[in-house]
């Protein structure tokens, strides 16, 4: 029977039947599918080597009859070159899950084993967040293009060396798909990187003194002071935990320190009321939340524009060269050193440095916390950084040493 309009009209299923297949004279392996609950459809049916393979080409009342011949006629023209339509379907269609966003949860899923807490928590978000735009895309079709402007959006909405640490979790995240034989080539490669010059500043006292003026009183605000309070790294506060506050102390456990070993940060008395006047909240949960800055899962990342914020009050009354959150840092350092606020090796204590005096045996064997010695170092500067806020003379009286 040759299938057309006029026989489809007559398909009836074989009394005694439940399902039975009418092929068709002309194309081999064409044919209409009928089920006892009333369904026909097309089909298109070949060997491939010793398997059979199905294909369902739609159903009779959907699709035209010569729409259908047609398909039948290229399906098997393929299966006579050597091809197995059905198989390549089924893998396209098994590919087209493999998404940008699926293959980055079990990437992420590994990494998690395999990295400290702080170090998952950026590459998380530079792959759920700012990589967002890549989410629906199949992931051996991304392009280069498609990550070069991922990257500029990022560059743009959060600054070029937040946009350069996503540019190096896609290339790592690329390269990883490649060797789980995923895709053939990191489109990562090649991209644009922003220039990045390592930062020798710190502010001077009447410069600090500015910046805390106009930090603000919200989340930014506060993690600004206490950076310039403690030395701390930014995350070390802008991700800092209630269960990290021990009476007036800050201790940061190993996986939050970039050495490694834990660090404790006393609080001056300035530092410990700025944290005081902080709420504690109620996360998405509705569970009592433990971080103290920030929203939603994580601590405080809105950095960009809080900082564009700040320098565009600042340039209301002064001028002020370029800074970071980072110099904050640098400036404690250098200034309590110059001050003599503390024999350097504590001001090291401070930081959380422990290369710089404790190197070889003495890493071993000199075990000292030196609490007493960092607090009142900490208590010092906190005394010497509000006089220059607040315009006066500082009570701190220099060390001296022989």
């Amino acid at each position: 029977m040759k299938l057309n309009a006029t026989s489809l009209r007559s398909l009836t299923l074989p009394r005694g039947k439940q399902d039975h297949i009418a092929w068709d004279d002309d194309i081999p392996g064409f044919g209409v599918r009928l089920r006892e609950g009333g369904s026909a459809g097309f089909v298109f049916q070949y060997q491939i080597g010793a398997k059979q393979r199905r294909m369902s080409l739609g159903a009779i009342s959907a699709v035209p009859i010569g729409n259908a011949r047609k398909t039948a006629e290229k399906l098997y023209a393929r299966v006579r070159l050597g091809q197995d339509p059905a198989g390549e379907s089924a893998g396209a269609k098994f590919k087209s899950g493999e998404t940008f966003g699926a293959i980055a949860q079990r990437y992420l899923a590994r990494q998690r084993t395999r990295l400290r807490p702080r170090s998952y928590s950026e590459i998380e978000r530079h792959l759920l967040k700012h990589s967002r735009a890549l989410h629906g895309l199949q992931l051996e079709k991304i392009t280069r293009r498609d990550v070069a402007a991922v990257i500029s959006a990022v560059a743009e909405t959060s600054g070029p060396v937040t946009g350069n640490r996503v540019r190096t979790s896609l290339s790592c995240f690329f390269v990883w798909a490649i060797r789980e034989g995923l895709i053939e080539a990191n489109p990562a490669a090649n991209t644009n990187k922003a220039p990045e010059q390592p930062r020798q500043r710190a502010l001077a006292p009447e410069e600090l003194a500015i910046v805390w003026a106009h930090a603000g009183d919200g989340h930014y605000g506060d993690i600004i002071k206490l950076l310039t309070l403690t030395g701390a790294r930014a995350n070390e506060i802008a991700a800092l935990r209630w269960s990290e506050i021990q009476g007036d102390t800050i201790v940061l456990p190993p996986e939050r320190v970039k050495n490694g070993r834990g660090h404790e940060i006393p609080l001056s008395t300035a530092a410990r009321q700025i944290i005081e006047a902080q709420s504690r909240r109620i996360g998405d949960d509705g569970a009592p939340r433990d971080l103290i800055f920030g929203n939603g899962a994580g601590g405080f990342t809105g950095w960009f524009r809080a900082k564009r914020d700040h320098d565009a009050r600042i340039a209301k009354t002064k001028a002020l060269p370029h800074w970071t959150p980072h110099d904050l840092r640098r400036s404690f350092s250098t200034h309590a050193n110059e001050l003599g606020i503390a024999l350097p090796h504590i001001i090291e204590v401070c930081l959380g440095h422990t290369s710089g005096f404790r190197r070889g045996v003495a890493s071993v064997y000199n075990l000292a916390g030196y609490r007493r010695e960092t607090r009142i170092a900490l208590e010092r500067w906190a005394d010497q950084l509000l006089a220059w806020v607040e315009g006066r003379d500082s009570n701190v009286v220099t060390l001296r040493t022989a």
